[in-house]
């Protein structure tokens, strides 16, 4: 009997403890609300509780469910630079303050989404001029699992020169840009996870039902079994064992100290097997209220480029479906120019990774690419100018919802007709013109006749939105590239500063097509 009524007091105390508004790190002291639209709200309480909700004079009623959650969807409201309280009465009572209202935008992708304004170019600079206290800021931590997750560590804080260095820059430099051009509050929520896939940021049973990713899941399931079985964690052991003796070794040598190998573990609960970024990043942040989103990822997918032409615009619809807001922007980074520039001109896994992130931009609504084949450093896959990066972004979202007019889109392939020995090729250029950069001569361009040896070619500007390519190797060309490789030499550019977008004409058999 005594145990028994021990047991009870303390079930009895673990209720009364859990008995109050618990609230996501998304929704807290220092947040910012999306304007112009309904903001959903929401945390759990004791099952029944009815649940108030008041801000910007409104008072929004919900009851806690079964399982404690409760969701309240405010009216829409125009932006407000004045701090106000958003408060919440259940079992107890919460006050959020601090809270204004503007622009909100997801900042999502991989390393070069993730890479910091301390790590960037200039960053004494602009870590010292980072006073918006109107740019509000979140991180969410890299967590992967097969478990969806209802929420994660983390809060809003003010832009200052105390919180911006560990933010991303892209992120960042994005919204200020945003701030300055629109002069309204600005929220930015970061989730990019180095190194992920894309699969990983979509949920599992939505690939495993379409037959585009057989193949994708099919290596899951068995890469899943190996990492899960006795001799790859005996496999580990060895290596792990093997890499401390080589380190001890190197260490008292005054030498580099090896990579330690990867647990089976760390592949299960990491950044490529779907679904573990969407359960345990991206999930806890569905539905809170956003304009947008903003992508920089590829590089971990270069090597699957045919398989991204589906499964990026897949990613994209499968975010918007989750987020219940209909087709909103979603703008990404082309892959920047890296590794050794080629002799010969040829095959690029790259190149074909560009092409199906520009394709993209036909397969979905609202969205827009940034070109930075410009940009990119041929000895570091991550270049450290995101500043031009987050401002070529910027343009698609200041034109396209924002209302401004103003150059933001690189010029693009439009068609191209052979006259003889040469290809004139011609070009969308979106109103403008086009021209070099550095020397007057037209780099980038190679051709192939029949026989689809392709040769680097001569290239010469012949109208606002033409070039003329041509090779004395090739009397009968059939087809033209346009900086395809890995790191392109190339300069043509719109008069605006946009690099000319990556292209061919031809369509060959792209070399990340997976063999029947």
């Amino acid at each position: 009997m005594r145990t028994l009524a021990l047991t009870s007091l303390l079930a009895a105390l673990a209720f009364s403890a859990r008995a109050e508004i618990k609230l996501p790190a998304i929704i807290g002291d220092n947040m910012v609300l999306q304007q112009k639209q309904a903001n959903p709200i929401w945390g759990w309480d004791t099952p029944g509780t009815d649940v108030t909700v008041t801000f910007a004079g409104q008072t929004k009623t919900a009851k806690a469910g079964a399982d404690g959650k409760w969701t309240v969807k405010l009216d829409a409201v125009p932006a407000n630079a004045q701090p106000a309280t958003l408060g919440i009465k259940g079992t107890n009572t919460r006050e959020l303050k601090n809270v204004l209202v503007g622009e909100v935008w997801i900042c999502s992708g991989q390393s070069n989404m993730q890479w910091s304004v301390n790590a960037s170019w200039d960053a004494d600079l602009e870590i010292a001029t980072a006073k918006y206290p109107n740019i509000r800021l979140i991180s969410v931590p890299q967590v992967g699992t097969q478990e969806p997750q209802q929420d994660f560590k983390g809060q809003w804080v003010e832009c200052s020169p105390q919180t911006v260095g560990p933010f991303s820059a892209v992120g960042y430099f994005y919204g200020r840009v945003l701030h300055r051009m629109l002069d309204v509050p600005v929220g930015l929520i970061n989730n990019a996870w180095g190194g992920s896939a894309a699969e990983a940021w979509v949920r599992r049973d939505e690939l495993e039902k379409d037959a585009r990713f057989k193949g994708l899941m099919e290596n899951t399931v068995k890469t899943e079994a190996a990492m899960n079985s006795e001799k790859a964690k005996k496999d580990y052991e060895v290596a792990l064992a093997k890499w401390k003796t080589q380190a001890d070794e190197a260490k008292k040598a005054g030498q580099p100290i090896p990579r330690q190998p990867s647990s089976p573990q760390s592949w299960l609960t990491g950044n490529a097997r779907p679904g573990n970024i969407y359960n345990g990043v991206l999930l806890p942040t569905i539905g809170y209220g956003i304009k947008g989103a903003i992508w920089y990822q590829g590089e971990s997918n270069a090597g699957r480029a045919y398989e991204y032409g589906s499964l990026f615009p897949f990613m994209i619809e499968h975010w918007r479906k989750e987020w219940k807001q209909g087709d909103f922007p979603f703008y990404w980074v082309q892959l920047a120019d890296f590794m050794p520039e080629v002799p010969t001109p040829g095959d690029s896994a790259w190149a074909e990774l560009r092409e199906s992130q520009t394709k993209t931009q036909n397969a979905i609504k609202n969205g827009g690419q940034a070109v930075i084949i410009d940009l990119g450093e041929a000895n570091d896959i991550h270049p450290k100018n995101k500043r031009d990066v987050a401002e070529r972004l910027a343009r698609h979202a200041l034109v396209k919802d924002y209302g401004f007019k103003l150059p933001y889109r690189s010029p693009e392939y439009k068609s191209v007709a052979i006259a003889g020995n040469k290809a004139i090729v011609t070009l969308d250029t979106f109103g403008s013109t086009l021209r070099t950069v550095d020397v007057s001569e037209v780099k980038g361009f190679a051709i192939c006749g029949e026989d689809k040896k392709w040769v680097w070619a001569t290239a010469k500007i012949v109208g606002g939105d033409k070039v003329e390519v041509t090779a004395a190797e090739v009397a009968k060309p059939v087809a033209v590239r346009y900086a395809w490789a890995n790191n392109p030499v190339c300069n043509l550019l719109s008069v605006e500063g946009l690099p000319v977008t990556p292209f061919r004409t031809d369509d060959f058999p792209m070399t990340t097509k997976p063999k029947e």
